[in-house]
C-alpha cells in the first residue's frame, strides 16, 4: 500500500494563548512553556466534523486524482462524531457521493488516523478494496471545558485525509508502508477520557452541571504512558522496517506536546529538524493531528520523494501506533 494524495483542512477561527488568558487563569508564557501551543483553530458553530472532513477529504482526492466513485473504502478516525449513529464516515460518503465505498468510523482518539491506515492497509493488501480515503477529523471545540485550564488550553478543531491504493510492486521508487506497531492498554482508560454521555453516565439534569460530558486528563500520566508506549512503537516500527533510527528523514509526530515529541526524538538520538511541528498553530487536534501534519510536511516539500518516515500517534484508551513509510 501507498499514499497516492494527502489533503488537510482547518477552520478560520483562530484562538490565541492571549484570549485565552481573558477566559481562564493561564498565561502564554506558560502555555507555551509547557506544551509549544500558541494558538488553535475553532470550528464555527454550523460546522460539523463531517464538513471538516469532507474538506480535507476532497483536497487529498485532488491530489491523488481520484474521483468520487473510484473510492471503495471510507474509515474515519473520530471522537467527536456528528452523531452516535449513523457513522461521521456515511455522512462523508454522502457529501462526496460516493456511492461505491463502504464506510465506518473508529475510534481510537488520537491515534485514530493511524488505526485508520492500518485497517486500510488490510483491506488493500487482501484485494478486498482498491482505493480507500482514511480521514482523521475532530471537533474538539465542543467537548472541551471551557473553564479547565489544564485541557481548554490544548485543543484544537480540524481534519486530515489521505488516499491509499495499492503500490506497484515492480516500480523501485514506488514508495509504500514499510512496516507498522499497533497496540492498546485498556488499564489506563480512566488517565483521559469523557466520562459522561455514553451508557454508563448518561447526561440528566441532575448531573448536567458536572460537565461529565468535558474532556477529563490526569496529565502527568498521560505524558509519562505517551513517552513510554510512543518510544517503544517508533523502535519495533523502525526494527521491522529494516532501518536504523539515523534513516528516518522526517519524524511526523502526534501534535499534542513539544515535551512529548522532544523526548522521543532524543531517545532516538535524532537532531530537532528531523522532527516536524505545527501544533504552535493548531494545537491538539486528536485524530487529525499526525494527518494535518503529514500534509503539510509533503505541501511544503520537508517531505521528500524516497524519504523515511515515522509517522507515531497515541490516544485516550490507552492507544498507540507507528508506521514506518518510504515516501
Amino acid at each position: 500500500m501507498k499514499i497516492a494524495g494527502t489533503g488537510s483542512y482547518v477552520p478560520e477561527r483562530v484562538l490565541t494563548n492571549a484570549e485565552l488568558e481573558q477566559m481562564v487563569d493561564t498565561t502564554d508564557e506558560w502555555i507555551v512553556s509547557r506544551t509549544g501551543i500558541r494558538e488553535r483553530r475553532i470550528a464555527g458553530p454550523d460546522e460539523k466534523t463531517s464538513d471538516l472532513a469532507t474538506k480535507a477529504a476532497l483536497r487529498a482526492m485532488e491530489a491523488a486524482g481520484v474521483t468520487a466513485e473510484e473510492i471503495d473504502l471510507i474509515i474515519v478516525g473520530t471522537i467527536s462524531p456528528d452523531t452516535f449513529f449513523p457513522s461521521t464516515a456515511c455522512h462523508v460518503q454522502r457529501n462526496l457521493g460516493a456511492v461505491r465505498a463502504v464506510a465506518f468510523d473508529v475510534s481510537a482518539a488520537c491515534a485514530g488516523f493511524l488505526y485508520a491506515m492500518q485497517i486500510a492497509r488490510h483491506f488493500i493488501n487482501s484485494g478486498n478494496r482498491k482505493t480507500a480515503l482514511i480521514i482523521g477529523a475532530d471537533k474538539l471545540s465542543g467537548m472541551v471545558n471551557w473553564e479547565d485550564r489544564n485541557t481548554c488550553v490544548l485543543f484544537g478543531d480540524g481534519a486530515g485525509a489521505a488516499v491509499l491504493t495499492a503500490r506497484d510492486p515492480e516500480a523501485a521508487d514506488d514508495g509504500g508502508v514499510l512496516s507498522s506497531v499497533m497496540a492498546s492498554d485498556g488499564r489506563l482508560t480512566d488517565i483521559l477520557s469523557v466520562p459522561g454521555g455514553g451508557s454508563a453516565i448518561p447526561i440528566t439534569p441532575e448531573n448536567a452541571g458536572q460537565r461529565l460530558n468535558t474532556i477529563h486528563m490526569q496529565g502527568k500520566e498521560v505524558f509519562k504512558a505517551a513517552v513510554k508506549y510512543t518510544l517503544e512503537a517508533c523502535e519495533q516500527a523502525i526494527e521491522r522496517a529494516g532501518l536504523r533510527a539515523e534513516d528516518i528523514a522526517m519524524i511526523v509526530p502526534h501534535q499534542a506536546n513539544v515535551r512529548i515529541v522532544d523526548a522521543i526524538r532524543e531517545r532516538l538520538g535524532l537532531p530537532p529538524d528531523r522532527a516536524f511541528l505545527n501544533l504552535h498553530k493548531y494545537g491538539n487536534t486528536s485524530g487529525a493531528a499526525v494527518a494535518i501534519a503529514l500534509d503539510e510536511a509533503v505541501r511544503t516539500g520537508v517531505v521528500k520523494k524516497g524519504d523515511h518516515i515515522l509517522m507515531v500517534a497515541f490516544g485516550a484508551g490507552f492507544a498507540w501506533s507507528a508506521s514506518v513509510i518510504r515516501w
